[in-house]
């Protein structure tokens, strides 16, 4: 099964950027995520910079750089950013069937999932992107190898 890690890259990727003392390029950002591509990151961030929640910088020196306030931004607004991705790869056999059994089991599962999307959609509106920056500060100086290293400093082993 082909999971959507949209979300998490897209998270991955706003927090270095608030953690960089300057702007920071697609080629950066990209080495920030193995298996990352800058076109990729480039095409990402273009849909966040519509939502307000990015910006560019043209130039020597330039690159992509937070355009919000950490505060006021929950993973919840990010989730919709990105087009708010489905949450399960569980579904219906089929959306209208004949057979009163397979309705049944639509009716239950439907049930089950809406609820269970509606609490996660609730929850990822509690964090806000200030709270992962402050989780992540609390990681990095807990980490007996973090003492040198930038913020910004690609793929820090945990």
């Amino acid at each position: 099964m082909k999971i959507d890690c949209k979300l998490s890259s897209i998270l991955h990727l706003l927090l270095h950027m608030a953690h960089s003392e300057r702007p920071m390029t697609s080629d950066a950002l990209a080495a920030c995520m193995p298996g990352s591509h800058p076109v990729v990151v480039r095409r990402t961030l273009a849909g966040l910079r519509e939502a307000g929640f990015v910006g560019s910088e043209r130039g020597h020196g330039g690159g992509w750089v937070l355009a919000c306030d950490l505060r006021n931004v929950t993973l919840r607004d990010v989730y919709e950013a990105v087009g708010a991705p489905a949450v399960f790869a569980i579904g219906h056999r089929s959306d209208n069937p004949q057979c009163l059994v397979e309705q049944a089991v639509n009716a239950a599962l439907g049930n089950a999932l809406r609820d269970a999307e509606a609490l996660l959609v609730q929850r990822l509106g509690s964090v806000t992107l200030a709270a992962l920056s402050t989780d992540f500060n609390r990681r990095f100086a807990a980490h007996p190898h973090a003492k040198g290293h930038h913020h910004a400093h690609p793929h820090q082993p945990e």
